[in-house]
C-alpha cells in the first residue's frame, strides 16, 4: 500500500509549540491541563482530516531556578497515555500518538498499554519513541546518573525488540471461544516471547489480544547516527527538524536507504519533518504576527532553553556575540545541538538572535507568509522528494491551526496534494502502511542473522 497524499500531523501542545505562545491575547494560557480545549484542538484535526494529533512528554518538570522555571508554560503536563485513552473515546478516525520513553519504562508495561489503546482506539495508536534526552528524568527514578547516550540507544534496540516480540504473542484468530467444548483460544496460536537479552528478561505472551493493526504504527524522532539507524531498522515515521531543503532531502534519503538496506521497502517508513506556519492577509502581516510572536519571548527563558538544548550554559555570555568556536558534545539532545550550532554559524547568528529562532519552533522551519505562500512553500519540498509530509506546530492554539486548517489546507487539497476524505478507519490506513502479518518481524530478524 502507498499513500500520494502529504502525511500531516498535527502537535497538541498548546502551551509550548511557541516558548510564548500562552502570552498571546487569544491563547488559552492553561490549555496544557484542561481535557476540553485539548480535545476540541483534536477534534479539528479529525475535521480536517489530519493523519495524527501528536503528543509530545518528558518524565520531569525543567530545571532550574525557580525565578526562571516562573516563566516556563511546561511546567506541567497531562501524561500522555492516560489522554490519549481520553481522545480515543471522544474521537473516531484520527491517528493518535504519544511518546514513551525507553529508559525509564519497562517492555512488558509498554506494549501492553499501546496494544490496549489501539484495541480501545480500533487501531489508531503510534507510539513515539524516545530515549530520555534530559538529563534530569534519570533524578525521577532513584538514577544518581543519566545513562550514557550509546546506551541509552542499546537498550532502545532491544527494548523495542521485545515489545514487536509481545505484539506478536497471539494469532489474529486465537481466541475461538468455543462454548461447547471449553476451549476459549487454540493453544497452537499462543507464542511465547521467552526473551533473554543483555537488559531484559521477558517471558510473555503478552494478556492482550493482537492490535487491530497488527501492531501501533512506530514512531522516532532522533537523528543523530544512533537515531538513525534505529529509524532505518523499525521506524514507520519519523519525526525530524529541517531548515534546508538540502539537508531534508538528504535526510530523507538517507532514512530511506537504511530502510531498505535492512530489508524494508522505501515506502515502509514516511519522513515528516516539523513546521512553524504563521499566516496573513498579506506578507506584512504576517511577519507583523511574527515579530510580535517573538517581542513576547523573555530574555530570561529564552536563554535558558538554549542553554538546555545546546548542553552548553550560554546565560552568561555576551548577547551579541556568536557563540563560542567549541561547544561540548551533550548527552542529551545530540542531533539537535548539531542543528542548532550549524544554524548559527551558516547564518552568523549571535547568541540572542539564536535564542529567538531556536526558543520560537525549538529548532523546527518557521514558514511566515500568506495562505498562498505557504502552501506553496510546503508543497516545494513535498514534491522535491524531500518529506512525506509535516508535523504542524502552530504559535498557539486553537488560532494558528485554525488558521491552517481553513486557509492552507484548501489549496494544498485543491492541488491533489491532501485528501478531502479519510479512505479507511485505521492510522495505518491513513498513512498507506501496510498490516503486517504476525512473525513479520521475526521473519525479518531471522533473514538478517542469516544473511
Amino acid at each position: 500500500m502507498n499513500n500520494p497524499h502529504m502525511t500531516l500531523g498535527l502537535l497538541l501542545s498548546p502551551a509550548s509549540s511557541h516558548i510564548a505562545g500562552w502570552r498571546h491575547k487569544d491563547a488559552i494560557s492553561n490549555a496544557g491541563a484542561e481535557f476540553e480545549d485539548i480535545l476540541q484542538n483534536a477534534q479539528a484535526a479529525e475535521d480536517a482530516k489530519l493523519d495524527f494529533v501528536f503528543l509530545a512528554d518528558e518524565l520531569c518538570a525543567p530545571e532550574g531556578d525557580a525565578e526562571i522555571l516562573s516563566r516556563d508554560p511546561v511546567i506541567y503536563r497531562f501524561e500522555p497515555l492516560t489522554l490519549l485513552a481520553a481522545l480515543a473515546v471522544r474521537t473516531q478516525k484520527i491517528g493518535l500518538v504519544a511518546t514513551q520513553t525507553t529508559t525509564y519504562n519497562e517492555p512488558y508495561h509498554i506494549a501492553r498499554k499501546f496494544a490496549s489503546l489501539d484495541q480501545l482506539s480500533r487501531g489508531r495508536i503510534g507510539w513515539n519513541l524516545v530515549t530520555s534526552y534530559v538529563e534530569a528524568e534519570a533524578r525521577n527514578f532513584s538514577q544518581s546518573e543519566h545513562l550514557k547516550y550509546a546506551d541509552r540507544y542499546e537498550r532502545a534496540n532491544e527494548f523495542l525488540q521485545v515489545a514487536l516480540g509481545l505484539w506478536d504473542s497471539w494469532d489474529d484468530d486465537a481466541f475461538i471461544l468455543d462454548k461447547k467444548s471449553g476451549r476459549y483460544f487454540d493453544p497452537e496460536k499462543m507464542h511465547v516471547l521467552d526473551h533473554h537479552g543483555e537488559h531484559f528478561d521477558v517471558r510473555g505472551p503478552l494478556n492482550v489480544l493482537r492490535s487491530p493493526q497488527g501492531r501501533p504504527v512506530q514512531v522516532q524522532a532522533g537523528s543523530s547516527e544512533a537515531g538513525r539507524s534505529l529509524a532505518g531498522n523499525y521506524a514507520e515515521v519519523v519525526f525530524t527538524a529541517q531548515n534546508t531543503l538540502e539537508k531534508a532531502l538528504e535526510f530523507r534519503t538517507d532514512i530511506k536507504d537504511r530502510a531498505e538496506q535492512a530489508g524494508r521497502g522505501r515506502d515502509s517508513v514516511k519522513v515528516v519533518a516539523g513546521v512553524q506556519p504563521i499566516i496573513g492577509a498579506s506578507m506584512e502581516e504576517a511577519e507583523k504576527k511574527y515579530r510580535h510572536m517573538q517581542e513576547l519571548i523573555h530574555p530570561v527563558i529564552g536563554l535558558t532553553r538554549l542553554s538546555q538544548l545546546l548542553g552548553f550554559d550560554v546565560t552568561s555570555l555576551p548577547l551579541d556575540e556568536p557563540l563560542p568556536e567549541v561547544i561540548p558534545e551533550t548527552n542529551s539532545y545530540q542531533s539537535r545541538q548539531k542543528l542548532i550550532v550549524e544554524a548559527a554559524r551558516r547564518d552568523n547568528l549571535t547568541i540572542r538572535e539564536l535564542y529567538l529562532q531556536v526558543v520560537s519552533s525549538y529548532g523546527h522551519r518557521v514558514v511566515v507568509g500568506t495562505a498562498e505562500s505557504v502552501a506553496e512553500e510546503l508543497a516545494e519540498w513535498f514534491t522535491a522528494g524531500a518529506v512525506d509530509g509535516y508535523i504542524l506546530s502552530p504559535t498557539y492554539l486553537p488560532d494558528g491551526f485554525d488558521d491552517f486548517k481553513d486557509l492552507v489546507l484548501p489549496i494544498l487539497k485543491d492541488k491533489g496534494m491532501f485528501r478531502t476524505e479519510y479512505s479507511g478507519n485505521t492510522f495505518r490506513e491513513h498513512l498507506g502502511l501496510d498490516r503486517p502479518e504476525r512473525g513479520d518481524f521475526h521473519a525479518e530478524n531471522a533473514a538478517k542473522s542469516l544473511a
